[in-house]
């Protein structure tokens, strides 16, 4: 437990209906009391009760607010401290002013970044990955995204790696034996119990990291280039996916001169959508440091979204296009499918076979559907769902994860080599280590402040 109390504005700033400031730690409960004004004094306040009340100047006499003021006691709450909660009116001035307040008596002080998660995690209500997922929770650009991450929090992730750290730890204590040991044991038995286990816990380790790639994109979002030339309907599917105007859509070739960027949905696949600038050859200045920006657009996308004029034979700038997308993650969108057609849909699928088709009229609203079930047979070996998948959606988790794969590879290549047992034991131990690092277990102080510094205040 921490000795000190800390305030921070636990809600975003800006007109709102109500804003929460939020107290924890030893002192929290009395040093909040002498600035609330209600029924029953804060001090006497059951756990987890909520009462109306008024917010004081115990100096002057002066009501700054009034609030809904909340008592959590010890263990019961988020920070596993004493914490007190000020609903007040949404707002700059009135949230300022009251926690100005609470500040300038000197028992309360202003928290840091990621303050109220990191003493939820040092004293043991949560764990390290528990405590990222809570910002990513926060973060969450879809439905499926939140879920992931609401799964994390809940420690699915975290018993996982709690259970392959139990039965490396079982495997280091059998090792311990036979070195101190050596003569009630016998070396073959050894080795390949060494490697019975070890493969036990890379095959669910490798597991794990087969979910990355997925976790990833639910988590940060797939970076999508929607390329094209001019007026084939960039602009328009954008519009669309986004659900607003975010692009000026005219019939001017070369209207977009820039790369716009918008985080959407596509049947719960979140997408980082960059609509780009016509790719074509231009005389006009501005118009080609947007397709230049464009091109680098292109090569940096994780999926290529290829828009063609299905009303309009193939252009040479199409092909170029096409061979451009050629060994890449792509999709095709054959626009303006409510028009005759007149573009040769073989000769596209000649130029990209390894990319799917999709007919879309971006006009009409049509084949979204479509798209998504493309996107998700791409990255998703086509499904989604898997309710009870675990996803390992953070990059340092994904890290730590090869890490001890590598090191029980390691293991068994030198059980297999013929490696004394106690330098076995090494790379079992830092595989042990690497997994523990994830939950927090092994963690540095160092990295533990790293992390902790990307948390918005009040979180």
């Amino acid at each position: 437990m921490h000795d000190d109390t800390i305030a921070a504005i636990a809600t975003a700033v800006g007109e709102s209906g109500i804003a929460v400031i939020r107290i924890s730690g030893p002192a929290a409960i009395e040093a909040a009391a002498p600035y609330v004004r209600a029924k029953v004094g804060l001090k006497e306040a059951a756990t987890h009760t909520v009462q109306y009340a008024k917010i004081v100047n115990p100096s002057t006499g002066e009501t700054i607010d009034e609030a809904l003021v909340t008592v959590m006691r010890a263990p019961r709450s988020f920070t596993a401290e004493d914490v007190v909660e000020i609903s007040v009116h949404g707002g700059v001035v009135p949230v300022r002013r009251v926690l100005d307040l609470l500040l300038a008596g000197g028992a309360i002080r202003l928290a840091e970044p990621g303050e109220f998660t990191r003493r939820a995690f040092l004293n043991g209500r949560i764990d390290l990955a528990q405590a990222e997922a809570v910002m990513d929770l926060i973060r969450s650009k879809s439905e499926r995204a939140m879920k992931v991450a609401l799964k994390q929090v809940e420690g699915t992730l975290s018993r996982k790696i709690r259970e392959l750290r139990q039965r490396l730890i079982e495997l280091l204590a059998h090792l311990e034996v036979n070195i101190d040991y050596p003569e009630h044991d016998v070396e073959e038995l050894t080795s390949a119990f060494i490697r019975e286990r070890c493969g036990e816990a890379l095959e669910e380790i490798r597991r794990l990291l087969k979910t990355a790639n997925e976790g990833r994109i639910l988590r940060d979002g797939l970076m999508t280039a929607i390329v094209g030339r001019p007026n084939v309907g960039k602009s328009s599917l954008l519009n669309l996916l986004a659900g607003a105007e975010r692009a000026i859509v005219t019939d001017i070739p070369g209207t977009t001169r820039d790369v716009i960027e918008e985080y959407v949905t596509v049947s719960g696949i979140p997408l980082r959508l960059l609509d780009t600038a016509g790719i074509r050859e231009t005389t006009d200045v501005v118009e080609r440091i947007g397709v230049e920006r464009s091109r680098s657009a292109l090569s940096d996308a994780d999926l290529l979204l290829v828009v063609l004029n299905r009303s309009e034979p193939l252009h040479e700038d199409d092909r170029t296009l096409l061979g451009q997308a050629a060994g890449r993650q792509a999709i095709v969108i054959l626009n303006k499918s409510d028009l005759p057609a007149k573009l040769d849909e073989d000769e596209v699928r000649r130029l990209l076979p390894e990319a799917a088709v999709v007919p879309m009229s971006v006009k009409e609203g049509a084949g979204l559907e479509e798209l998504g079930q493309a996107i998700a047979a791409l990255f998703f070996s086509g499904k989604l769902e898997g309710n009870e998948e675990t996803f390992v959606s953070n990059a340092r988790h994904a890290a730590l994860l090869k890490q001890a794969e590598q090191a029980l590879v390691d293991a068994i290549q030198s059980t297999e080599a013929g490696v004394p047992i106690d330098i076995v034991q090494i790379d079992v131990r830092l595989a042990w280590e690497r997994l523990g690092e994830i939950t927090g277990d092994t963690a540095g102080e160092s990295l533990i402040d790293q992390i902790f510094s990307q948390f918005c205040l009040g979180k």
